[in-house]
């Protein structure tokens, strides 16, 4: 067996019992077994494996890039910073889909079908009010957008133009499913879209009743761009999984969905806001930091598997958090996490541990006034457009995944009838 500096585990055809990278122990067999398990017979040569796939190159595309030596993010080849600072939710979302910056007529009619696709089937409205009580709010994204699927005008139209109505429909909706499905189990009455207010606040404006400022909505709106994009990461794959198979648009961002629901993936910036509460001051976060790390417990918010460096979305996050802080004057969260990123770094710094975009966006989200258990669908309703643009981009050039697994088990087992069992 051959080891290689990139990370990989190369197996091949004749290898002898040996402890892989990442635990797995391949015991002796015949190469003519070998070769059967991989699915390779008349076919010699390394087959590469990787634990999770890390690494591995699953599909080419030009939607974005991420180093994560240097902490760049780009989109299209724009870089995050230049996003954030000049362009809108909407533009952003343009971009991803259709790989260009809009025209102001292209962005305008974009803008506009996306606030005319807001509504929902009635259908759904009441499948929300109708709901069990206190289910995890990512279910009830879940159901939503799956059962929104069937009241698709479009759900039977396979054209590249029905396929991206369906995409705009998806993602102008999934703020509705999540406001109107928070409104109704607080007992409040569903606050219907305003026509004449951009995505980002708008959703603001159906959570809570009134119309965000300007400011607060600008900020939100930054960080749906920031959690608009980013790469093959588990939710993603996971939709373009499902659409390789050439299923609907809808499934695949259900798919998506079912992925980030996971704790390793989405629901971060939840638990960073918990450790917050925990530690309760400023003064008590240098021991709390360095007591989690001699019990090996995970400090939230720090680490990323592709960034070895600060997070770029974490830095501009970690302005805005500061910027609300003081505006409602209340500096607690940020001076606690000021200090918790300061003994990280100091410590971890040099094997490449950094605040990630969970550790700011929980504060920013807080005094934006979004629930706690809705962090998550709302990193959804920002990264539901990635998930598109990934999905129409593979299924262009389509081909099924298909990864393969090396049978470590047994070469051989006698059938045993069920009355000789012992």
């Amino acid at each position: 067996m051959e080891k290689v500096t990139s990370g990989f585990v190369f197996l091949t055809v004749k290898c002898k019992t040996q402890n892989l990278k990442y635990g797995y122990s391949i015991p002796p067999q015949n190469s003519h077994w070998e070769m059967i398990s991989m699915g390779v017979l008349k076919e010699e040569g390394p087959i590469p494996y990787s634990k999770g796939l890390e690494g591995i190159i699953a599909a080419l595309s030009a939607i974005s890039a991420i180093d994560g030596m240097k902490g760049k993010l780009v989109y299209r080849g724009i870089p995050i910073e230049m996003l954030a600072k000049y362009s809108t939710y909407e533009e952003t979302a343009y971009l991803l889909l259709y790989g260009e910056l809009p025209t102001k007529n292209d962005l305008d009619d974009f803008s506009a079908q996306m606030r005319e696709l807001r509504y929902l089937p009635p259908k759904v409205e009441e499948c929300l009010k109708e709901l069990p009580p206190n289910p995890h709010p990512m279910d009830v994204l879940k159901v939503a957008v799956a059962h929104a699927a069937l009241y698709d005008p479009d759900r039977l139209r396979c054209c590249r133009e029905g396929v991206m109505r369906k995409v705009l429909r998806i993602i102008a909706q999934i703020p509705t499913m999540i406001a109107y499905y928070h409104r109704t189990r607080i007992g409040e009455d569903v606050v219907p879209p305003d026509p004449d207010l951009n995505h980002a606040a708008n959703f603001l404006y159906m959570l809570h009743g009134k119309k965000p400022d300007e400011e607060e909505a600008r900020i939100f709106d930054v960080a749906l761009i920031l959690h608009a994009e980013h790469g093959l990461n588990a939710s993603t794959f996971a939709a373009m999984v499902t659409a390789s198979t050439l299923s609907d648009i809808n499934s695949a961002i259900v798919s998506a969905i079912g992925a980030l629901k996971g704790p390793l993936h989405g629901g971060a910036n939840e638990r960073v806001l918990k450790m917050l509460d925990e530690i309760g001051s400023p003064d008590k976060a240098e021991e709390y930091v360095l007591n989690a790390l001699k019990e090996k417990r995970r400090v939230m918010g720090f680490g990323h598997r592709v960034y070895k460096t600060y997070d770029p979305r974490a830095r501009i996050l970690k302005q805005y958090a500061e910027y609300l802080s003081d505006k409602y004057n209340d500096r607690r969260y940020i001076e606690i996490g000021k200090k918790i990123e300061e003994v990280m770094i100091r410590e971890l710094g040099k094997k490449g541990i950094f605040p990630n975009v969970d550790f700011y966006s929980g504060i920013v989200y807080h005094f934006l006034g979004i629930p706690r258990d809705l962090f998550t669908p709302v990193f959804a309703m920002a990264r539901s457009v990635g998930w598109a643009a990934h999905v129409c981009e593979y299924t262009a050039n389509n081909r099924i995944f298909r990864p393969r697994a090396y049978y470590i088990g047994p070469e051989y087992v006698e059938y045993v009838p069920i009355e000789k069992r012992r």
